[in-house]
C-alpha cells in the first residue's frame, strides 16, 4: 500500500508508505495521494488534513526508477503527487521527519502549514540529476523565502537542516525528532475546532489575494467574506461566546 489513510475528530492523515523507497513518488502513490485528497476535500467531516511520511522520513522526491520506467507522477490538474497543483478549500499541514527533498520539497511548500523534526533535511537536489524543480520550487520558494535564499536553494541542489528555513519563516515549528506528526495533529485540530466556512474563506483571500492590484484588495476581500458575516456560523459563534460554550459549527 503506497498510501496509508485515517480520520479522527475532523482532521485526516495522509501517510506516504513507500519507506523502504524514503517514501519517493512512484505512478502508483501518485494516484493514491491525488484520490486522498479528493476524499478528504469531500467529506463534510474533515475539515483540516496532515500529510506525512512512514518510517522517519517524509518524501525523497520522484522515484528515479519509476521515471525510467516511464510512471505518470504528474497528474492532471493536481500536480505532482496530485498535491502540488491541487486546488484544496481545506487547510493541510506537512509534518516532515528526516528527508524532505525535490519533489517531497515540492509538496512542503504546497502545504499551507509546515512542521518539522529539528532533524529534518530540505533541498531541491534537482539540478545534480539534470533536472530542474518544476513542481512548485522554481515558482513557491522565491515567493517563501528571500529570493537570493531560493536561488541558493535551487541552483546549488544542496541540502539544508530545518533551522535554516526556520530562520527565514518557512516553518512553524521545529519539534523533537519523532514528534512532527503529533505536533502536526495539534495544529490541525486547533484549526478544526474553528468555524469552517471562516478558515475556508480566509485561506481563500490569503491565497488569492496575492495577485491583487492593491487598489482593489478591500473591495475582492469584502465580495468574498461578505457571506460569513451574514452566516449561521457567524451567529452560533456569537451565540456561544455569549452563552460561554463550545460552538457547533454547521459550515453554512
Amino acid at each position: 500500500m503506497a498510501v496509508k489513510d485515517e480520520i479522527e475528530g475532523g482532521v485526516a492523515v495522509i501517510t506516504l508508505d513507500r519507506p523502504e523507497a524514503r517514501n519517493a513518488v512512484d505512478g502508483n502513490t501518485a494516484l493514491a495521494v491525488e484520490r486522498s485528497i479528493r476524499d478528504m476535500e469531500a467529506d463534510e467531516s474533515v475539515r483540516a488534513c496532515v500529510i506525512t511520511g512512514a518510517g522517519g522520513n517524509f518524501c525523497a522526491g520522484m522515484d528515479l526508477r519509476a521515471f525510467l520506467r516511464g510512471e505518470i507522477v504528474r497528474l492532471p490538474g493536481t500536480g505532482f503527487a496530485g498535491v502540488t497543483q491541487a486546488k484544496l478549500t481545506k487547510p493541510l499541514v506537512a509534518a516532515v521527519e528526516g528527508y524532505a527533498l525535490a519533489g517531497g520539497m515540492e509538496i512542503a511548500l504546497a502545504c499551507d502549514l509546515l512542521i518539522a523534526a529539528d532533524g529534518a533535511k530540505f533541498g531541491l537536489p534537482e539540478v545534480k540529476r539534470g533536472l530542474v524543480a518544476n513542481a512548485g520550487g522554481l515558482v513557491r520558494l522565491p515567493r517563501q523565502l528571500p529570493p537570493k535564499i531560493a536561488c541558493e536553494f535551487v541552483l546549488t541542489g544542496d541540502i539544508y537542516g530545518a533551522e535554516i528555513l526556520a530562520q527565514h519563516g518557512l516553518i512553524n515549528r521545529i519539534v523533537p525528532n519523532g514528534q512532527a506528526l503529533a505536533a502536526a495533529l495539534e495544529m490541525a485540530h486547533k484549526i478544526a475546532a474553528n468555524g469552517p466556512l471562516a478558515v475556508a474563506v480566509s485561506k481563500q483571500v490569503m491565497m488569492e489575494s496575492v495577485d491583487w492590484p492593491s487598489t482593489e484588495l478591500f473591495d475582492r476581500q469584502n465580495a468574498i467574506t461578505a457571506a460569513v458575516f451574514a452566516s449561521e456560523d457567524a451567529q452560533e459563534g456569537a451565540r456561544a461566546f455569549a452563552e460561554k460554550r463550545t460552538p457547533v459549527w454547521r459550515g453554512r
